[in-house]
């Protein structure tokens, strides 16, 4: 009768005194206590099929839909409809371990896919197939470059990072003995950098590209200087810029990291996405998940089989050096399915529109006299402004049905813009300000 619910009030009370609880209200202590629900939820004991699609369909509609200039990480793409269509494909919904080849072809198949296509996007020459998402990947990085020296224990980051990105770092490194330590990219140049690596104890060093605010930040230098005292320099990047920009692999780095929700993955309220972590092959084998590879069956067919896997996915988990032991598989699908549609040009078409639509909205923002770009240096397609009456204008935007930006401070906002947004929506965003 409640075969979604298999516990009976006799396991629960066996599995609280395992515990050590006494209720199950005492295992949200370190919820706070405003934000807990009291009592019951209020649920209907049932409805039909058609009333509960009723139901949800009106509780959607109470969501607001507002054009996007927001991005910090996430940002509003094209995906073309038939990703769905071809998801639902009845090869690609195997099971997303696939342990047993024979059964899970085109689940592998489309890994396989998936790596390639990263690697040529980062320029790498391995990649795994996938992460949970883009700042793990680029925590697990962090742990591969601590576990990669004998030695040392610190690590470099840059404090133009994403914040989100930092604070998942500290919280791995908190808990693994990682030493975490920031610099200015923007300011740091190779001799000085070589100078704090000679110092040693540095296992690895960690930058953005774009960075936080949008900037194309100039790393010549780094890798030599980090090789030369046997770290590794791991590139965190959103995906879909790197359709244009130098690569990773371009640059001289050891891991290239980051987000793969730029390349059409619906932003859908925060998830899910996936990371992705590319590699040069001599850290193949250092690489947390699984790399799928292709060999030929008794028939002589193309056929797919896991090449490689962590070992946390064998081991008691107390052993393991990674928590990636399960992927984001279906967005890892999802990305294949995208690049395949769009094609190169596709993708770069696409990041050359959101380049060109972003410095046009800077520009005519900044024109409008009451706005000012806070870096004097070059941008992708996001950009960080001081604006004159910031929350006014903010609030004007949103009443407008435009979501202007992400808030810094107390007055500068950070504005995004991707190959969706018009020249109407910019001018009416720029019209919105002029009027302030």
């Amino acid at each position: 009768m409640y075969k979604y619910f298999p516990h009976t009030p006799e396991d629960v009370s066996s599995m609280l005194e395992k515990c050590g609880a006494g209720s199950l209200d005492s295992l949200y202590t370190d919820v706070r206590e405003d934000i807990r629900l009291k009592g019951d939820y209020d649920l209907p004991s049932e409805k039909s099929e058609l009333e509960v699609r009723a139901f949800f369909d009106r509780l959607g509609r109470k969501n607001s839909q507002l054009t996007c200039f927001a991005g910090a990480g996430v940002y509003d793409h094209y995906a073309p409809a038939a990703i769905q269509q071809l998801m639902e494909r009845s090869e690609f919904l195997t099971s997303y371990t696939p342990y047993q080849a024979e059964i899970s072809q085109g689940t592998l198949h489309y890994i396989f896919e998936y790596q390639s296509m990263m690697a040529e996007l980062t320029g790498m020459e391995i990649s795994n197939a996938s992460m949970y998402d883009g700042t793990t990947a680029t925590a697990e990085a962090m742990m591969l470059a601590y576990n990669n020296s004998r030695k040392a224990d610190t690590v470099l980051y840059s404090e133009s990072m994403d914040p989100k990105t930092i604070a998942v770092m500290r919280t791995y490194a908190h808990f693994h003995g990682v030493k975490l330590e920031k610099f200015n990219s923007l300011e740091v140049s190779p001799d000085d950098l070589k100078a704090r690596l000679s110092e040693g104890g540095v296992a690895g060093v960690i930058v953005q590209q774009p960075d936080y605010y949008g900037i194309i930040e100039d790393f010549t230098g780094f890798a030599d200087a980090c090789h030369g005292s046997k770290a590794l320099f791991i590139i965190n990047s959103v995906a879909a810029d790197l359709a244009l920009l130098k690569t990773p692999g371009e640059w001289g780095a050891d891991l290239a990291v980051g987000d793969v929700q730029s390349l059409g993955i619906p932003m859908a309220f925060g998830g899910p996405y996936a990371g992705y972590m590319c590699s040069t092959e001599k850290l193949m084998r250092k690489l947390p998940g699984r790399i799928v590879g292709e060999t030929r069956d008794t028939n002589g067919q193309r056929a797919f089989v896991l090449t490689l896997q962590a070992r946390e996915q064998h081991i008691r988990r107390q052993k393991a050096t990674s928590n990636i032991c399960s992927n984001e598989s279906l967005m890892a699908l999802y990305v294949t399915v995208y690049m395949s549609l769009m094609g190169k040009e596709g993708v770069k078409e696409a990041a050359q529109l959101s380049y060109d639509g972003a410095h046009y909205l800077c520009d005519k923002l900044v024109a409008t006299g009451k706005a000012h770009l806070v870096f004097d240096k070059p941008f992708f397609n996001e950009f960080l402004i001081e604006v004159d009456n910031r929350d006014v204008f903010y609030d004007g935007a949103i009443a407008r049905g435009i979501l202007p930006g992400v808030k810094i401070g107390s007055d500068q906002l950070l504005m995004a813009v991707t190959e969706k947004r018009t020249k109407e929506e910019a001018d009416e965003l720029i019209a919105v300000l002029a009027s302030v």
